[in-house]
């Protein structure tokens, strides 16, 4: 009577190994690297361009001199000095904070503010250090020119994404999901100005300040909606090459 082949046991320590044992093996590592590269790349199309944004130590050390200005979140409106245009340049701090108790006793005052800069495309934003960073500016100074009053570019209605200024300026590569829309949160609860990234350009802008109607911080309402298709209207203003969209009414995409 005919008895099946003994295939006996595998020990790992012996050289030879069973033909099914190893053509089990081959397979399970073959699926392995198949599954690492899939996911690799449903990541790697899941995240968003960095585009241009990064750090840029322009100052060396130095200070940018111009007047402090408080609403709708700090900003320092630096005049043309004969070889830059007259700049607004929103202000943050360090980590996932804003500077706003340090801005607040320095409203309308002549003010020096030195760190490091984050830029991607038209949004610039100076991250302040220390405290020599943000203080009042030398008393015998000569006085500024008068900062010249915002230009109402009207109303509009714009799609695109909350985000907060900090990580968008180039402090860390944008994601999407529900990492990125707590990122946004905390950092625009801390007092980072938040920014509206529109899909479509205004005045050659894609990147706009965000505040409410009145010219206040941006309405509380809308940190529900970070890191989501929205829809907002309000009017535009322009301080310098700086753009603040003042919200009114938003809503979200409809099927995003």
């Amino acid at each position: 009577m005919l008895r099946p082949v003994e295939r006996g046991f595998f020990v790992g320590y012996f050289k030879k190994v069973p033909a099914d044992v190893r053509v089990l093996m081959i397979g399970f590592i073959v699926f392995f690297i198949a599954a690492m590269a899939t996911t690799s790349a449903l990541l790697s199309l899941n995240t968003e361009s960095p585009g241009a944004g990064s750090y840029a130590d322009e100052l060396s050390g130095e200070h940018l001199i111009g007047t402090m200005e408080v609403k709708p979140y700090p900003i320092l409106r630096v005049p043309s000095d004969g070889k830059k245009p007259a700049r607004a340049v929103m202000l943050a701090g360090s980590g996932k904070f804003g500077v706003d108790d340090r801005a607040l006793t320095l409203a309308g005052k002549t003010t020096q503010a030195g760190g490091i800069f984050v830029k991607r495309g038209d949004l610039v934003m100076l991250l302040i250090g220390g405290e020599d960073d943000l203080k009042a500016a030398d008393p015998q100074m000569p006085a500024l020119p008068v900062t010249s009053v915002p230009d109402n570019l009207g109303r509009w209605r714009l799609t695109g994404e909350i985000c907060d200024g900090k990580c968008s300026a180039g402090a860390m590569k944008p994601g999407t999901g529900l990492a990125h829309k707590a990122c946004a949160n905390l950092c625009i609860s801390g007092g980072v100005p938040p920014v509206f990234v529109s899909t479509a350009p205004v005045d050659g802008h894609i990147f706009f300040l965000l505040a409410s109607k009145d010219g206040g911080p941006m309405p509380a309402a809308l940190l529900d909606k970070t890191g989501l298709p929205v829809v907002l209207e309000g009017n535009i203003e322009r301080r310098d090459d700086l753009l603040i969209f003042k919200i009114d009414s938003f809503r979200e995409v409809a099927g995003a």
